[in-house]
């Protein structure tokens, strides 16, 4: 069993910046490939970034690239998105999630694909 808890959210500007962290206990971190996924408002969890389970891989949804960053530190169990020039858009739950069995592989964009989840924390963003 994993346990994650996301964490950082808030409410800020158009155009500005939050980074977001995930922190898991439990099982041993590396051997998870983990992902962001965006719940919006009215709308069904989508997938944002993954990263494989040593950091040497990532994976982005077009919406999000060049604005958004993924990166883990194995030693402190977290998994981090760097946030910058959010939008309105970027308003909602953003939750982390732990894959298996990736191998080497960034994680998938497939939420049924992961097997633990956090609970999520919520990112406002502000026109």
């Amino acid at each position: 069993q994993v346990q994650l808890v996301e964490s950082g959210g808030g409410l800020v500007q158009a155009g500005g910046s939050l980074r977001l962290s995930c922190t898991a206990s439990g099982r041993t971190f590396s051997n998870y490939a983990m992902g962001w996924f965006h719940l919006a408002p009215g709308k069904e969890r989508e997938f944002v970034a993954s990263i494989s389970w040593d950091g040497t891989k990532t994976y982005y949804t077009a919406f999000v690239k060049g604005r958004f960053t993924i990166s883990r530190d194995n030693h402190r169990n977290t998994v981090y998105l760097e946030m910058s020039r959010l939008i309105p858009e970027d308003t909602g739950v953003y939750y982390c999630a732990a894959q298996s069995h990736a191998g080497g592989s960034h994680g998938s964009i497939w939420p049924s694909l992961y097997d633990y989840w956090g609970q999520g924390t919520q990112v406002t963003v502000s026109s």
